[in-house]
């Protein structure tokens, strides 16, 4: 059994990433019922909580059916990190995380992120003022270093456990790369081995398939696994992944009509915790991951990224189910 501090979290868990404009409430219940075992929000800004912004508030809401769930935070000031703790703290997570990854810009500009991995000295300040402020398990996710001639990510680890970090998530690039190339487990994987961390260790980065988890899995002696990307639109990855573990056979496809049920489950539940024109809005970068593959759907997918209510969306998608039902796709 995998522990995050005493939080149990399944012998294998699989960990949805918070992923910025991704990972909402909506989003991570149509992961939840596909088998994800431990979700993150979207990173909040430390400086954002401290202010009250709305945005920053709102990406703290979280649903017991979630459980386990971390709330995810950046920053690089030790005082406002501190001082979110003790706000995260309030409202009840399992998990509180920080986020010492994110390569884009803006983030990194600020000091946070993984610019933080250009100084370790400073990460260890940061992190132990998290720790210091508040009872929930601490834990990190970060990158392999900022460039090839950088990669500190064992230093880091060792150092992230020595002042209470409860775990760490890897992600197999340096932040110089962002997401481009692939991902390089093998120093994931030689930190495993390393009989100093007790911690559990989980990895990132690329992991598209059934057959590479498992692989993965075996290879680098990885504690979970940390999925991404391959979720957005097809949240069944979860569930497949589990299956192929069990039984070495890979699940079929989702049927279209799953695929348009998820699609408008996520749909309403983004309209519900947003409003309409927020949610309508912001699922429009959804549909075309969920129609993928379909014959011909670029006009329909055209359609439902213009259309403005929640109706009108909903009716458009029982015209995709009704067309490509006759096609027997």
């Amino acid at each position: 059994m995998v522990r995050i501090g005493t939080l149990e979290v399944g012998d294998f868990p699989l960990l949805l990433a918070p992923m910025e404009d991704v990972s909402d409430p909506p989003f991570r219940a149509v992961c939840k019922d596909n088998g994800a075992d431990v979700m993150y929000t979207e990173f909040i800004s430390s400086e954002g909580l401290i202010r009250d912004a709305v945005k920053s508030t709102q990406k703290m809401d979280i649903w017991d059916y979630e459980r386990p769930i971390g709330i995810q935070i950046f920053g690089g000031d030790e005082e406002a990190l501190a001082h979110s703790g003790r706000i995260i703290e309030t409202r009840n997570p399992d998990i509180l995380d920080i986020n010492f990854g994110c390569p884009v810009k803006k983030v990194v500009c600020k000091g946070a992120g993984a610019a933080v991995l250009k100084d370790i000295d400073l990460m260890v300040r940061l992190t132990n003022a998290v720790v210091r402020s508040t009872n929930l398990p601490v834990t990190i996710k970060t990158r392999l270093g900022w460039d090839d001639a950088h990669k500190n990510i064992e230093e880091v680890v060792e150092r992230m456990q020595d002042i209470g970090v409860k775990a760490v998530t890897i992600h197999g690039r340096t932040r110089t790369q962002l997401y481009k190339g692939e991902a390089d487990w093998a120093l994931i994987g030689k930190i495993k081995e390393n009989a100093r961390i007790t911690i559990p260790v989980f990895g990132n980065g690329d992991i598209d398939s059934p057959q590479k988890a498992l692989e993965y899995k075996n290879r680098y002696g990885v504690d979970g696994i940390m999925i991404g990307r391959a979720a957005i639109g097809y949240p069944w990855i979860f569930r497949e992944v589990k299956h192929y573990f069990a039984t070495g056979e890979v699940l079929p496809l989702p049927t279209l009509e799953e695929r348009i049920a998820v699609c408008l489950k996520h749909l309403r539940g983004s309209v519900k915790w947003k409003g309409e024109k927020v949610g309508v809005l912001e699922m429009r970068r959804h549909y075309a991951s969920y129609l993928k593959g379909l014959p011909g759907v670029k006009e329909f997918r055209n359609k439902l990224v213009h259309l403005d209510f929640l109706t009108d969306i909903e009716e458009e998608l029982a015209a995709v189910k009704e067309h490509y039902a006759s096609l027997e796709v």
